[in-house]
């Protein structure tokens, strides 16, 4: 049987990106005849042997020249390996897309897992002034090459208004957990533990969930946070280091550096509660975070910003207790830490709910 050839390509990404790697390329190996290669940055950590080729890029700073380079050298690998689909996750790779399709006819799909103008306006990632032009360029190559585009994923529901020119080619494929068979949660008998995991920065929150554990710890010394995760800008991280300076009773781990996704598992594995609050902010807004449906699917209570689509899918499982992040209520919220959670099981947050769809849209690609 002739093999279907598969790549998807990130530059930022590494190869052992949850989403990437663990939901999508992982799909479509389990498919009889697809041959899947993962192209993107190097790993923290070499994951175990399996069905998918893996290529690390050099490494570089998100800042550079290298970033430039990096896109040269996806397309290096893509011109060898001529993949009948290609799958590509960030606006760098739109050009190096549109060239494999135009050389070999490669089908090619836009796999859109952030809004990425409305980041790049709407955080400090770029000086002010740099904003809006970065933000304008970037939503011009979109709006321009993605009709080129055999077809397109979006990570969130809310892109579909968001984004309106990808609409018609357009499927919804959110980032519902996977979670290993045989997980089991083991928090400390003696000790409640709060977990802040993923991306480390003002937007996601991480200095909400540190203050909160600056205050609960104050009432209650049983209480400490793990904050797990990367963080990409560096004054941020000292931030969040002098933030915490002095705080024996809260943990950092990754920070300036990647972190394997079996090590945030590990953490939400012997965590008490997952604290999840995003400030409001125009490019968070509508969004669902990944670390909702993951802390779901383990069955971790969360303490929860009352975002409402949120809290909906909180409710049916009695999984959150809603805390006031900017004025929380310490005596009740303490009260409520030893209460039950999780009198349900969690509906439709794990990645089998969406990966047959996947591979049945996928499929059309590749007959």
């Amino acid at each position: 049987m002739k093999k279907r050839r598969i790549v998807l390509a990130s530059v930022l990404k590494p190869v052992t990106d949850t989403r990437m790697s663990e939901k999508l390329a992982t799909s479509l190996a389990k498919v009889e005849g697809y041959e899947v290669t993962i192209i993107g940055y190097p790993a923290p950590s070499q994951p175990a042997p399996d069905l998918i080729q893996r290529i690390p890029l050099k490494t570089f700073n998100r800042l550079s020249i290298g970033r430039l380079l990096a896109s040269w050298r996806v397309l290096k690998n893509c011109l060898k390996l001529k993949p009948e689909l290609l799958i590509v996750n960030t606006h760098d790779l739109l050009i190096v897309s549109i060239v494999n399709r135009i050389l070999f006819g490669t089908k090619i799909v836009y796999d859109i897992q952030e809004n990425y103008a409305r980041n790049i306006l709407h955080t400090p990632a770029f000086a002010r002034p740099l904003r809006p032009v970065l933000a304008g360029w970037v939503r011009l190559k979109e709006w321009l090459l993605t009709p080129l585009f055999h077809g397109v994923l979006l990570a969130e529901k809310c892109y579909e208004n968001e984004l309106p020119f990808v609409r018609s080619k357009s499927v919804v494929l959110e980032n519902k957990a996977v979670v290993p068979a045989n997980f089991n949660r083991h928090p400390p008998a003696d000790k409640i533990r709060l977990a802040f995991t993923g991306t480390l920065a003002e937007s996601t929150g991480v200095f909400q969930a540190i203050s909160l554990a600056q205050k609960l710890n104050h009432l209650n010394p049983k209480i400490e946070l793990e904050i797990i995760g990367y963080c990409a800008r560096q004054s941020t991280l000292l931030k969040i280091k002098s933030a915490i300076a002095g705080c024996t009773f809260i943990k950092l781990i990754g920070g300036d550096q990647l972190v394997p996704h079996t090590q945030i598992l590990e953490t939400i594995r012997t965590a008490t509660f997952g604290i999840i609050c995003y400030p409001p902010a125009p490019h968070t807004h509508g969004k669902m975070p990944t670390k909702l449906y993951e802390y779901l699917a383990c069955q971790l209570p969360i303490l929860l910003h009352p975002e409402p689509t949120w809290v909906q899918l909180c409710a049916s499982a009695n999984a959150a207790l809603l805390v006031d992040f900017n004025n929380p209520d310490l005596p009740h919220l303490l009260a409520q830490l030893d209460m039950p959670r999780y009198t349900a099981q969690p509906e439709k947050v794990t990645w089998p709910d969406e990966e047959a769809r996947f591979l049945d849209w996928v499929s059309k690609f590749l007959i």
